[in-house]
Formats: C-alpha cells, structure tokens, sequence
C-alpha cells in the first residue's frame, strides 16, 4: 500500500475457516516509529521497467477471486513485517474485497512456485492505487520485485481495457515507509515513481484512533508522517501540477496501513 505503520488484528467474531484465530496483541513494547511516503506516476511514460530476471520466472493474474489463496498470499508476504490488517476480516469479508469492480491480483511464479503479488484496486476519476506489493522472503534478492512492479505497474496503466466502463487510468500511485526495507523506496524511485506528498504526523493522529499503531519501525526508526508516491496519466487537470495543487489522494472510510515490503 498501501504502507506505513502496520495496523494489529484483534480476533475475528469469525476466523477466516482453516486457520487459528489470531491472538490479541498488546500495545504494550511498541516502540517504532515509521515514515510514510506517497508516491505517483501521472503518464504511462513515466514507467522505467526493470530487466526481467533470469530463469523461469512469470507473471499471471489470478482472475478466481479465491479468498484462501489471497490470504495465503498475504501472510506469506507480510508474515515477517507485521501485515496484519486483514487477518480479522471472515471468508465472506474476504470474498467481497475481492469481487470488488477493478480489484486485480497479479502473482510472479518462480519455477511454478508463487514468489510475490501485487494487488491493484481501481478508484475513482482513473486512479489506481497499489494497495500491496512484495516477494515471500525466499524470493528476495532474486531482481524478481522490479520486474513484478514493473509488470504491475503498467497493469494499472491498461487496468481499464479489461474492466467496461471503467475510465482510463490517469494516475497509479502507492504508500511506502520507513519500514519497508532499505530496497523497497529506491524500487520505486527506478520504477519512474515520483514523491507526491508527505503527511507530517498523520500516522500520529492515526494512532489516537487506533492505539495499536507501532510508535517505532524496523531498526528502531520512529513512525510520524506518511509520504506519497504516484504516477499519472498527461492531461489538461494534470499537466505539471506541483505538489500542493493535486488532488488530495482519495482516503478510505478507516485508517490503513499495509506496508509494502520485499524486492
């Protein structure tokens, strides 16, 4: 993501069906503190792609809204980085996210086995936003997550030609942190990706809504602000706005913070 500080699941009413209900964590030894940044592209243009990777590595999206195999996915990826935010969503919950309009899950397979995912969701006025992105830790250091963004990436530019109705993507933007990996934010900067805004503090009022917002991040690094980072489409709304003069990015209904993780 979507992607700074990482919110702690509390137990389901009804655990996902085939795994252990998660335990209730304490607020109690949080101490990280983490950054979080915005970052956008505005044009199909601004997409610079990695070098595909050596070896039998693929792409394919996973068109079967299956909730077992995202969540199979999610805790694969972000088991180690404290992604937990959907872990007390029920099978019904999960169905739904899935089959919403313009959700896409894309999957790199190293050798026929899953290696990472990227997870795109269509918003409105042509935005897409990377909602979550990484490698399961085994895959890691391969040059697979630059290829993965940048295949995911341009499935966000042509997102609408598979979706009816939908406008063509103007703009692809996603969060990062502080702690994501010393890797994760130059992956993006390689990408095209360009710093759009940062929130000082917005993970700090966050927190007073959800008190179980880490303080501090990986390395013992403190968790403030949010950054933003994205990529848009040229158009007469669009064309060489600073900063200050876009849009404000759209914001879900509660707080989210997933953190991309793993190049």
């Amino acid at each position: 993501m979507s992607n700074s500080a990482r919110t702690t699941a509390s137990v389901p009413a009804a655990p996902f069906p085939g795994s252990p209900a998660p335990a209730a964590s304490s607020d109690e030894g949080a101490t990280a503190e983490v950054t979080t940044w915005c970052l956008e592209q505005t044009a199909p243009e601004d997409l610079c792609p990695a070098a595909v990777p050596e070896g039998d590595v693929r792409i394919t999206r996973s068109e079967v809204p299956l909730p077992e195999f995202s969540r199979f996915l999610y805790t694969a990826v972000g088991g180690d980085v404290r992604w937990t935010d959907r872990l007390p969503m029920t099978y019904a919950q999960w169905q739904e996210l899935l089959e919403r309009p313009g959700v896409e899950t894309w999957v790199a397979y190293a050798n026929g086995t899953p290696a990472g995912y990227i997870e795109l969701d269509a918003q409105d006025d042509g935005v897409v936003e990377i909602m979550y992105f990484g490698l399961i830790p085994a895959f890691r250091g391969r040059r697979i997550g630059g290829h993965l963004l940048s295949y995911g990436t341009a499935r966000a530019w042509d997102l609408a030609e598979r979706w009816p109705g939908r406008t063509p993507t103007k703009r692809v933007w996603v969060h990062t942190c502080s702690d994501d990996g010393p890797h994760a934010m130059n992956n993006y900067l390689r990408r095209g990706f360009r710093l759009a805004a940062v929130r000082p503090g917005a993970v700090d009022a966050a927190r007073k809504l959800k008190p179980s917002i880490p303080t501090v991040g990986e390395e013992g690094i403190p968790v403030h602000d949010e950054l933003d980072l994205c990529c848009v489409l040229s158009s007469a709304a669009w064309d060489s706005p600073t900063v200050e003069q876009r849009p404000a990015e759209p914001r879900l209904s509660a707080p989210r913070y997933p953190c991309i993780r793993g190049i």
